[in-house]
């Protein structure tokens, strides 16, 4: 099979190369991939720019996180899967042994701390290749969705770090959320979906107007605030747009220098509502402790998706709750990887790079 081939350290790290395919090990399954979404910031990992915030298999590895695809092969001890399903695969892989805190790691991109090195050696390999071996924890059916084209289905990785989030903050049908960050890739993903939800009021944020624009023609539930930087401010328009102030507000500011529109949304929450943190910064997040305690806040930080989620996003989507048509789609081959990786470099809110394989 074709695969691409990561070699950290490297003078070219990168490479498209014929490897032996996968067997199905006990409590696996062998699936035939058929296309790949590509994380925005893949070319700068690759490079070696982001080398200090992530943790590398013992040896090369195959890049590349989510995919959907169709099931090869399974191995011994796998119950409930069989070849020829298709299924939607991400990286998320948690050690299932019955313990206070097993290791997790995200296949074809990093560990999470020296306590997931073994897991991480385990299933390093991740989706940028013809066939991928998976654990049988990872795969979701995509039965009753056969009519979406494969590179349709792939922009589902959009969405699923962002629902994961948004069901641990517990979003409730009928309820006002803000997404700050509204304008990057899992933040526009994020808006979609508290519509599909059943929200009331969506309010979306950013820092450029212009990029809110193409989320505030979505629906006539969303509305959008174009934020300052002055805190006070900040916090009058987004209490203004929720009428009053939101049930939840949902972080997802990517590589953020300050702390000031994460502060702006927990300040425009009504009295016992919920942050969550699923973005990243660089920079400490002051908390008022007296604010915290009088208006009864929740702050609640989260990291990634339970399989779950994961399910209950296809029921969305089979609902008919979830449009991928939003998404604007960029699509490229295999052997295009570079060219693709410099597209996602490029995308902005509710665009989405995938790579397809051939047939």
């Amino acid at each position: 099979m074709k695969a691409w081939l990561f070699s950290p350290g490297e003078a070219a790290p990168l490479a498209l190369v014929e490897r032996t395919r996968p067997t199905a090990r006990p409590g696996s399954v062998v699936v035939r991939v058929h296309a790949v979404p590509l994380l925005s910031y893949l070319g700068d990992y690759v490079r070696g720019g982001l080398a200090r915030h992530y943790q590398y298999p013992d040896q090369p590895f195959v890049i590349g996180t989510n995919g959907v695809g169709v099931i090869e092969a399974v191995g011994e001890g796998v119950h409930h899967y069989r070849p020829g399903q298709a299924v939607l695969v991400h990286p998320y892989v948690v050690a299932t042994e019955n313990v206070e805190d097993p290791a997790e790691v995200l296949s074809g991109l990093t560990g999470t701390g020296p306590h997931s090195t073994g897991l991480l050696n385990d299933w390093p390999d991740g989706s940028l290749s013809e066939f991928v071996s998976v654990p049988a924890t990872v795969p979701v059916s995509l039965e009753g969705l056969s009519h979406l084209p494969w590179e349709r289905l792939a922009t589902l990785a959009k969405f699923v770090v962002p629902f994961g989030g948004l069901r641990r903050g517990r979003l409730a049908a009928g309820e006002t959320v803000i997404v700050n960050g509204a304008s990057g890739y899992f933040g526009s993903a994020a808006v979609l979906l508290a519509l599909a939800m059943g929200a009331e009021r969506v309010v979306a944020t950013a820092r450029n107007t212009n990029a809110l624009q193409p989320l505030a023609a979505v629906d006539k539930r969303v509305r959008t605030v174009a934020l300052s930087g002055n805190g006070e401010q900040d916090v009058a328009a987004l209490r203004e747009a929720t009428s009053g102030g939101a049930h939840l507000a949902f972080d997802m500011i990517g590589r953020a220098s300050d702390a000031g529109s994460t502060l702006s949304a927990l300040g425009a929450l009504r009295r016992r509502g919920r942050l969550v943190l699923m973005g990243s910064m660089g920079v400490p997040l002051p908390l008022d402790y007296g604010q915290l305690l009088i208006n009864q806040w929740e702050v609640i930080g989260h990291f990634m998706y339970s399989n779950e989620d994961s399910r209950r996003l296809l029921g969305l989507l089979r609902a008919g709750l979830l449009d991928l048509e939003t998404v604007r789609l960029q699509r490229f081959g295999l052997d295009e990887l570079p060219q693709a990786m410099d597209a996602a470099a490029r995308m902005r809110g509710l665009d989405c790079t995938v790579v397809g394989m051939s047939p």
